[in-house]
């Protein structure tokens, strides 16, 4: 008995969805081990006009470790006190905190501190956009 040799002209698409379906499950494996370096936030950009900075409170500090409430430069120790009063008159005044870059964490927060202590109750920390 001989033979026939046939050339196959078909392709089996169940191999190629069988191969499809591995690639899909590997590929939602591995990328559920892969670790965000960080969160990415877009600030967005805003005007302040002269109403609302004249209602909120600005806290400027330096890297020198210098702190000023509105134009006026104050000691650390009349900080506290100083924030008071400046609540005392509207205690729905938002505390700006307007900190240099280089200035440690651990002083911008011990100035928030200060500022809760004292009876403030909402913060922002002041940016500027990037050109």
């Amino acid at each position: 008995m001989k033979r026939e040799r046939r050339l196959v002209t078909g392709f089996n698409v169940v191999s190629l969805a069988d191969i499809v379906l591995l690639l899909v499950i590997f590929f939602l494996l591995s990328s559920t081990f892969i670790v965000q370096p960080g969160i990415r936030v877009k600030l967005p950009k805003a005007e302040m006009t002269k109403a609302e900075s004249e209602q909120n409170i600005l806290v400027t500090l330096t890297r020198e470790r210098q702190v000023f409430v509105g134009d006026q430069r104050v000691e650390w120790k009349e900080l506290a006190p100083t924030l008071y009063q400046e609540l005392l008159r509207n205690p729905d005044r938002a505390v700006i905190l307007r900190a240099d870059q280089d200035v440690p964490l651990e002083w911008a927060v011990e100035i928030l501190d200060l500022a809760k202590g004292a009876g403030g109750e909402r913060f922002v920390i002041a940016t500027q956009p990037k050109e």
